[in-house]
């Protein structure tokens, strides 16, 4: 598999997230592990609901990923391990993958596991899932007999081994889930979940909690060690960190709030780390819906964007824990440039952009209005941005409305329906660009689904370089072609990328195995244990 080694290799050298935090103790990991016990889970988001065939982001994904088994896991270092398949083939020509699928894996209603199951689930998450090019090249997978698919593509598609990762490729039950019904919207999708991992669901009630409790049969044999994993959903923070410190969750993750993250790291029996979150290459960024006017006008754009002050946003806002970013890939990628259209803070430059652009201040003192959404449950990121947005367009004459959504669903509602103008957004490069950063901006993926190309960027010139990227196995040409893509980008801006995530995991010092790998809380708990 030489093409998939070399760019896990180049990423592994290149990823180092920003963030300041105690490192994971040795200890932490190398403890004996312990059977039994009860993990309880802190998420500020709300699953809409358990199925990441069809459904991307955090709140499916955590849970999910305990729920389903994939194809393939991944550990720290970018190297792709056997789960499902205890075996794997990428073709030197990267048009074909060939799964040789354990002989023991059945699903929680006792059904085995097959390559049925695996094309049946692979050809719905093309059919299905919002990312779309991540199955793109995707055409059939052949299953010559029970426990060998072979995924064949039409052209090489250097992401696909990556994208057999537990939070992207989940395996479904054909007998259930092929049944003919909408799998977008399938009852099973919520309740009577019938999955393929380590966990199998006792409770999901929306919006509070999901109880997991053991699987006895899961295929790896021993594992999983705990009993069960609660995920305790809650959109306020620090509520969550209350029960954290009174010792009612042993885990939190995805946590970014300067505030909390210093009461963690002071927290003698706390252990608080960024890493696990290599894979997901988060950016928190202001993005513009194009069909709306004034934003369609690039000035407009550009201005909006000289009006923000992105270090005074990291570093005031943010308490210095977070970097900004300046282009749709994140800088620790190998993929990244340093090529970029930039916009310094600048008010003046700003007030000159929108008379230019026929935006002249009228009589009381407003060129014109507009709304700004955000994604609830990460206020540090999405609320405080919206706010400072707000108060410094109104600088420029620019009267802002923040409008607020009551929970997950309800944003991305807005976002899939394209009913915004501004909108702060918190997104996954998802390791390689092809499976997270495609999808923004490819004119093809313009869908009514929350994270896809939802500003209605439409540039050919940036489609034909991003479909021409993803079917080359050379990560240096790769790269060249990425670097023109980031230029173009950042001079039509249809998104101002803000700056970079400070994602950190926050576990009781009884917690053994923190996920850890790229997708840390993303992974299976299935090694995880109590002390």
């Amino acid at each position: 598999m030489p093409p998939f080694t070399l760019s896990r290799r180049a990423l592994c050298a290149s990823f180092a997230l920003a963030g300041t935090a105690l490192a994971l103790p040795s200890g932490a990991r190398a403890a004996e592990p312990k059977r039994g016990g009860t993990l309880v889970v802190g998420m500020t988001q709300t699953p809409r609901h358990l199925n990441g065939a069809v459904q991307s982001g955090v709140a499916t994904a955590l849970p999910g990923t305990q729920l389903f088994a994939s194809p393939l896991r991944f550990d720290d270092k970018w190297n792709p391990q056997p789960y499902l398949a205890e075996k794997w083939t990428l073709a030197p020509d990267g048009m074909s993958l060939t799964l040789n699928l354990r002989k023991n894996a059945v699903f929680h209603d006792g059904k085995p596991i097959t390559s049925a199951d695996v094309a049946f689930s692979v050809m719905a998450i093309k059919a299905n899932h919002p990312f779309q090019t991540m199955m793109g090249p995707v055409e059939k997978v052949d299953t010559p007999d029970a426990h060998t698919a072979v995924i064949r593509m039409s052209a090489p598609h250097p992401a696909i081994v990556l994208a057999m990762s537990p939070a992207l490729c989940p395996i479904l039950p054909k007998h259930i889930y092929g049944d003919g019904q909408d799998l977008k919207n399938h009852p099973r999708n919520s309740k009577d979940v019938v999955g393929s991992g380590p966990y199998k669901l006792v409770e999901f009630t929306p919006a509070q909690r999901i109880v997991m409790e053991r699987f006895d049969k899961y295929f790896l044999p021993g594992k999983p060690y705990l009993d069960k994993v609660v995920v305790n959903v809650n959109p306020d923070a620090s509520t969550l960190v209350l029960a954290f410190e009174r010792g009612d969750l042993q885990m939190m993750t995805f946590v970014t709030r300067p505030t909390e993250l210093r009461r963690l790291k002071d927290n003698p029996q706390v252990v608080l780390t960024p890493r696990g979150y290599e894979g997901i290459g988060p950016i928190n960024w202001l993005a513009f819906n194009l069909t709306k006017k004034p934003l369609s006008d690039v000035k407009v754009r550009h201005a909006i964007a000289h009006a923000l002050d992105k270090k005074f946003i990291t570093k005031a806002l943010m308490g210095g824990f977070s970097t900004p970013a300046d282009g749709p890939i994140v800088a620790t990628s190998p993929f990244a440039s340093t090529e970029l259209a930039r916009y310094p803070f600048d008010l003046k430059k700003a007030a000159e952009l929108l008379d230019a652009a026929g935006h002249k201040v009228g009589a009381g003192g407003e060129r014109f209005k507009l709304t700004i959404d955000y994604l609830p449950g990460a206020d540090d990121q999405q609320k405080i941005v919206a706010e400072y947005v707000r108060a410094q367009l109104k600088k420029l004459g620019i009267a802002v409305e923040v409008r607020a959504s009551a929970d997950f669903p309800a944003w991305a509602k807005r976002m899939a329906t394209h009913d915004f103008d501004l909108s702060m957004d918190l997104v996954f490069n998802w390791g390689d660009p092809i499976i997270g950063v495609h999808r923004t901006y490819l004119s093809s993926n313009i869908k009514p689904i929350v994270w896809t190309n939802t500003q209605s960027y439409n540039n050919p010139k940036v489609d034909e370089l991003l479909n021409t990227a993803g079917g080359v196995l050379d990560p240096t040409k790769r790269k060249a072609y990425y670097a023109t893509f980031q230029k173009i980008v950042t001079e039509d801006l249809p998104i101002d990328f803000i700056n970079i995530v400070p994602y950190h995991t926050a576990a009781s010092k009884k917690l053994g195995n923190v996920p850890l790998s790229i997708w840390g809380p993303m992974s299976p708990y299935d090694e995880v244990f109590l002390q």
